[in-house]
């Protein structure tokens, strides 16, 4: 249970709770198990309105407290306690952790490898069957699932969360606060090879991917991406970056602060991504080429060139009727004459 004194506590971590004065001391200690949208919420259950499409339900709803701007601040029920903040939907965040199932196993499991030369910070839960190599170093309070592999000579930061076999390569670098996915890789080996006088005979050359992968404070890493090391350079993360499941980052690539990247996007070797861009589902982006700061890439988009001046960009052809689709591609081509 958590009161509305915790959750103002709570959300006031990014923003004010801009009527916590107005509110009595009764109203303060009121205790709240879960939340709910406005529909569904009852009593004992917190919601929120962030979208005005939504306003309708915020008449009837039987939630026991509601996040909401000052400007439909009259439109709650009486019966509701309402906190208004200046943006909704980041309140309704930063509360929704306070409600997060908490984890109760904690300590080394009796199945875990452990190196004798690994350096495990304090109150660290490490998982079944996990393996820990040479040399690595775990910070306080870092907590590894079943399966985890950890490589020789790296380095975790403080209060990671490392979900079920995911593996991190060798000589690599994760910061403070980082979550990585079930099933998430880093640092393994680049797409790195050089071709032969001729490959369908003589195969592919590899080259050994020498660099590692850095990852910065309070990544979010989504399950079953693959970040591969360097192969010469380091592939870098910086720091507040949010990546979905199914994501490709290659080798050397560089991604800035406070970027977010959707599922399905792939982007090649030795490109250069600026802070705050976003990146929608499926996005392709060619290697060696930069993309400046607060860039916004719609889903599908392919990327070829750099991209030097911040906006949102977009390529792709939006879902039409096949019959439609056929006369426009004809169209297209045609274009790609003259």
């Amino acid at each position: 249970m958590i009161t509305i004194k915790q959750l103002i506590s709570q959300i006031e971590q990014h923003q004010p709770v801009l009527n916590k004065a107005e509110l009595n001391a009764e109203q303060y200690h009121v205790s709240l198990e879960g939340i709910g949208n406005l529909t569904t919420a009852n009593s004992k259950q917190l919601s929120f309105l962030s979208n005005p499409h939504y306003l309708s339900s915020l008449a009837n709803t039987q939630a026991g407290a509601v996040l909401i701007t000052a400007e439909h601040r009259n439109e709650v029920p009486n019966d509701a306690i309402a906190l208004i903040v200046a943006a909704p939907y980041l309140a309704y965040a930063s509360a929704s952790q306070l409600f997060a199932r908490q984890r109760s196993a904690s300590g080394i499991h009796s199945t875990a490898v452990i190196a004798d030369s690994a350096v495990i910070g304090n109150q660290v839960t490490i998982g079944p069957f996990c393996v820990i190599g040479e040399q690595v170093q775990i910070g306080d309070g870092c907590v590894l699932d079943a399966h985890v592999v950890v490589e020789e000579n790296t380095t975790i930061g403080t209060d990671a969360v490392i979900k079920p076999q995911v593996v991190i390569g060798h000589d690599c670098i994760i910061g403070h606060h980082v979550r990585l996915h079930a099933g998430v890789t880093i640092g393994s080996e680049g797409f790195g090879f050089a071709p032969t006088s001729d490959p369908s005979v003589t195969g592919w050359e590899r080259i050994a991917q020498l660099g590692r992968v850095v990852i910065g404070n309070h990544v979010r890493i989504g399950s079953q991406t693959c970040i591969d090391r360097g192969a010469i350079d380091d592939t870098i993360i910086g720091n507040h970056v949010i990546i979905d499941n199914l994501v490709q980052v290659a080798h050397n690539v560089r991604i800035g602060d406070g970027t977010a990247i959707a599922a399905h996007t792939g982007i090649a070797g030795s490109t250069s991504i600026g802070k705050r861009c976003i990146i929608g589902g499926a996005v392709g982006i060619t290697g060696h080429i930069n993309i400046t700061d607060d860039v916004i890439l719609s889903g599908m988009t392919m990327v070829t060139k750099s991209i030097t001046n911040a906006g949102s960009y977009s390529s792709g052809t939006a879902a039409m009727p096949t019959a439609n689709w056929r006369r426009a591609a004809v169209r297209f081509r045609q274009l790609g004459r003259d």
